[in-house]
């Protein structure tokens, strides 16, 4: 082995080709081409005198493995901490390489349950078309990786096929628009597709009843197509879109180059007319464009649907008129979070974040920050924009009785704070609830007088004047005892203090 492997390195093979040829670990391959001869040989004889760390639980093991064959160490892992209270608190790894160990030498393969197939009869045309996904890393010129995601669909007859790309993840609307550009390709649609459960689609199987998510669920609905969807890790359920899936990687996306997404989609359609959907099937030995012919016929008719594209996912609102989105908080206008059902819908486009309400009103918008952990504030948000500034001044002057006065001094805090009006309006609308026009009058020429043109001033000062004054008790302290009158007139003895200076100096 040893000098097989230094012999296809010789012969320009990477670690990874020469470990798929010897059937071993690409890491094995690196440590043996790393050893001298000597080292190597070693390195045998110490392994066959080396003590195993399990070895008092070889019979264990190995009883185990005789009566089932098909035990995974995992397993084994736990029985000998179930079977051995002082069992060791060893790695899983180590208890893999031990039972690895027993089977090699006592000759125990590891039985794999093999299942069984049938071929499929071929579907009448138009019946049934296959859908799945893929994702590949392209190259790009300055040599860097992009990662891609697409879209396969396949009808199942004709064998003919479609695919779509982007360059972000897919997401229920984006998978509407892929149905829709396959279906505007084929000129038709098929009664019943094919799918995985896949998360943009599904929201839980349970126990066979399945729920869509809302926006494929819409779609789904209104194009009237049968939806069929495979068992949990059954790819081979739907094969022939598996294949269109590898044949698309290995074909068309193998070795070629990113420029741009409008670039690679059309690329791709054309390769599906010169290729994919141009030479003959290896299994029905016929065109899958002059098997379409034949299907198109048998196809739903089709009119387009408009799609809407705006990726949108509900967030809760949090007591203090943030939502929580990518490991940062986002402020909304204030009175926004109207209890703990609070909804909004937020859309990520590009570096903007928008947020919406239920009913798809622009709430607001912001900035999307790339660090995390942050609280981004808008100082809007903190105003209540439900009013316009000129109703709120006349609100405010309405309060009071010599309303002239009052525009006057609203002028004299525009004048000074014209971007803060609205927040002193505000703060001065708050304080004047329930007071009366008379004290209201008496509060703001007092303002007026010492130039105190302040919204939270008026309010400090209104806050002075409403306070009422302590009141003054003319009755007289009630004594327990009326023998303590003689104790107050009495006048306690008084200490020399020259009595303690010559205490302190001796």
């Amino acid at each position: 082995m040893y000098h097989e492997i230094h012999k296809l390195c010789r012969l320009g093979f990477s670690n990874a080709k020469i470990a798929r040829y010897l059937v071993m670990d690409s890491r094995t391959v690196k440590k043996i081409l790393s050893m001298t001869e000597q080292q190597y040989e070693q390195q045998l004889i110490d392994a066959q005198h080396r003590n195993k760390m399990l070895s008092p639980y070889e019979s264990f093991v190995h009883q185990k493995l005789t009566a089932f064959h098909d035990t995974p160490a995992a397993q084994m892992h736990d029985w000998l901490k179930e079977q051995y209270a002082d069992f060791e608190k060893v790695s899983p790894r180590t208890v893999y390489n031990f039972v690895m160990f027993v089977r090699q030498k006592y000759n125990i393969p590891v039985v794999k349950s093999d299942r069984q197939f049938f071929p499929v009869e071929e579907l009448p045309y138009g019946q049934q078309a296959q859908v799945d996904f893929g994702t590949y890393n392209m190259r790009m010129a300055d040599g860097k990786r992009k990662k891609i995601n697409f879209f396969a669909m396949v009808l199942a007859r004709s064998r003919m096929k479609y695919t779509w790309f982007t360059d972000k993840p897919f997401t229920s609307q984006s998978v509407c628009q892929a149905h829709e550009n396959a279906f505007s390709f084929f000129s038709g649609i098929p009664q019943t597709i094919v799918y995985d459960q896949d998360r943009t689609l599904i929201i839980d199987e349970n126990l066979g009843d399945i729920i869509l998510t809302a926006a494929f669920r819409q779609y789904a609905s209104a194009r009237s197509f049968a939806l069929h969807f495979c068992r949990k890790a059954d790819p081979q359920s739907k094969g022939k879109v598996e294949n269109v899936i590898q044949f698309i990687k290995k074909n068309f996306l193998l070795n070629r180059c990113f420029s741009d997404l409008e670039t690679l989609n059309t690329e791709a359609l054309a390769w599906l007319y010169r290729t994919a959907n141009a030479l003959e099937h290896h299994s029905t030995k016929k065109s899958p464009q002059q098997e379409y012919e034949i299907e198109k016929p048998f196809l739903n008719h089709y009119t387009p649907m408009a799609i809407d594209n705006k990726e949108s996912r509900k967030y809760q609102v949090r007591k203090d008129n943030t939502i929580a989105y990518k490991s940062n908080f986002y402020s909304l206008p204030i009175d926004t979070y109207q209890g703990s059902a609070t909804q909004v819908n937020v859309n990520q486009k590009e570096d903007t974040l928008e947020i919406y309400d239920l009913e798809d009103t622009l709430i607001c918008t912001h900035r999307l920050c790339l660090q995390k952990g942050q609280t981004i504030i808008n100082t809007n948000h903190k105003r209540n924009t439900s009013q316009s500034l000129q109703q709120m001044i006349q609100q405010t002057v309405a309060c009071f009785g010599n309303q002239s006065a009052a525009k006057e001094y609203i002028n004299y805090i525009k004048g000074i704070f014209p971007r803060y009006l609205r927040d002193h309006l505000q703060m001065m609308l708050k304080s004047l609830q329930g007071i009366k026009e008379a004290d209201a009058d008496k509060i703001l020429m007092f303002c007026i007088e010492n130039s105190l043109f302040n919204g939270n001033e008026f309010t400090q000062i209104l806050q002075l004047f409403s306070e009422k004054p302590p009141v003054k008790t003319n009755k007289k302290i009630k004594l327990l005892d009326k023998n303590n009158l003689e104790k107050a007139t009495q006048i306690p003895q008084k200490s020399n203090l020259e009595d303690y200076e010559k205490i302190i100096n001796q």
